[in-house]
């Protein structure tokens, strides 16, 4: 039964009670503070603070300079970079941080990401929130994984092995690079509980291309991820204004730039030298190794062999169009990943973010099964959640995670991946979803640009 309160009215003047007795006169009340102005509430008088009070307000933290508190003090992935910079030489940082030409694609991914209005709803349970997805047929703890990338013991002597496990512990996918300085067969050994994905760049020695997929296989990697946007290397200015070369030269701008970097200068000397795992020994550029190695008559009948070799799932990297993403998945590909290469190839190339629902729309049509990935520009979970909400199937972090290892090592890539599991659950349960498959375009509108 439903019972309805009224309110008490204190200015409505009350119906007198039917008796023969008249009402006794009611007591005076004493004047409120509120009637009579200047009466200071007990509140608000001054006095002498009590050490009581004080006691639980005086807290003395004993100020941390170890690694782990450096680490656990970053927030957010901008400060991880903050970090890493500080700790790093200018020549592998900037390697990191730079992209081609002005750098115009970069921030132009970087900004869509932040070009956007979340659509939150309300009145939903999400007092428990599961980030779990599946990718290319197994489960994924996150929806992020770990993109390739090269050199990068360069960046922290733990390079490719700190990712790797930091990658198995949290449950998603690692993907190791052609130009990788740890070998398919060391990954495979530092994460042997891991999802371990190789990446391949086609070279113009097919054999030197179909010996790496053999080895991958054997090691294990459930899928193979071909790079189809390096034809040529872009013009990556950073690098050719620091000198940038494969293994750093010791000179006297970099001995000096050393010189308040000691400790990566002590751990680079004092490992095993820097050297592509999958590669001959190469000294010399970046764009000179890439020039000379990659094969820029590469075509869609390359991609039919590649299906035809590799038993496993097949991913192509580099998608930037609608018509070249179904074009690969007639050829046979199991998935795609919207990239332009971090914005280090083609400057002013397409804003993968901004392509993702066009692709959606396009495979929806196809009735195409296939994964839809996407990189560039992820820089928190609610990027990533961006990116779901309109129509990716997973994503891919490059630089967000290298400047957790620059920042730490192992431990800083744990931290970055803590802070973007944060971040997800925040963004999702904020926007009254509890769990990935919920997510829907709905929940993300793109503000005009």
């Amino acid at each position: 039964m439903t019972h309805t309160i009224q309110p008490n009215n204190p200015e409505a003047t009350p119906a007198p009670e039917a008796t023969d007795v008249p009402a006794a006169p009611a007591p005076a009340e004493a004047p409120s503070s509120a009637a009579l102005p200047g009466l200071v509430p007990p509140a608000l008088k001054r006095r002498v603070p009590k050490y009581s009070d004080l006691a639980p307000l005086v807290q003395f933290k004993k100020p941390g300079f170890s690694k782990a508190a450096r680490l656990q003090r970053a927030s957010t992935i901008w400060e991880l970079r903050d970090i890493a910079k500080r700790r790093t030489p200018k020549a592998p940082f900037d390697y990191t941080d730079g992209a081609a030409e002005e750098e115009i694609t970069l921030r132009r991914a970087r900004q869509a990401f932040l070009d956007i209005e979340f659509r939150p709803g309300i009145l939903r349970n999400v007092s428990s929130i599961d980030l779990s997805t599946e990718i290319l047929g197994k489960p994924s703890r996150l929806p992020v994984g770990i993109a390739p990338t090269g050199f990068t013991r360069m960046m922290q002597s733990e390079g490719e092995y700190a990712g790797s496990q930091a990658a198995e512990a949290a449950g998603i996918p690692y993907t190791l690079s052609t130009m990788g300085t740890a070998s398919i067969e060391d990954v495979a050994a530092a994460a042997p509980n891991g999802r371990n994905w190789f990446q391949l760049y086609l070279w113009t020695d097919r054999d030197r291309s179909l010996e790496l997929i053999e080895r991958a296989a054997r090691a294990g990697n459930d899928t193979l991820m071909v790079t189809v946007d390096t034809a040529v290397a872009g013009a990556r200015l950073r690098d050719v204004r620091n000198g940038m070369t494969i293994p750093p030269a010791l000179t006297l701008k970099t001995v000096l730039d050393a010189s308040y970097r000691p400790a990566w200068w002590f751990n680079f000397l004092t490992h095993e030298p820097l050297t592509f795992a999958s590669l001959s020994r190469y000294t010399g550029t970046v764009a000179d190794l890439i020039n000379s190695m990659f094969d820029p008559t590469l075509t869609f009948g390359d991609l039919d062999w590649l299906r035809e070799t590799w038993k496993g799932k097949l991913v192509v990297k580099g998608i930037q169009t609608v018509e070249d993403a179904r074009r690969v998945v007639d050829h046979g590909a199991d998935g795609i990943i919207l990239s332009n290469h971090g914005g280090r190839q083609l400057d002013r190339a397409p804003i993968p973010f901004h392509l993702l629902p066009e692709v959606r729309q396009a495979f929806a049509a196809d009735n195409a099964t296939a994964a839809i990935m996407l990189d560039t520009g992820i820089m928190s979970g609610a990027d990533i959640v961006a990116a779901l909400a309109l129509g990716a199937d997973f994503t891919l972090i490059g630089r967000a995670y290298l400047y957790g290892l620059m920042a730490g090592g192992r431990a800083g890539v744990d931290r970055t991946l803590q802070i973007l599991e944060k971040d997800m659950a925040r963004t999702m349960a904020l926007l009254g979803v509890s769990r990935v498959s919920e997510l829907t375009p709905d929940h993300v509108r793109l503000l005009a640009r």
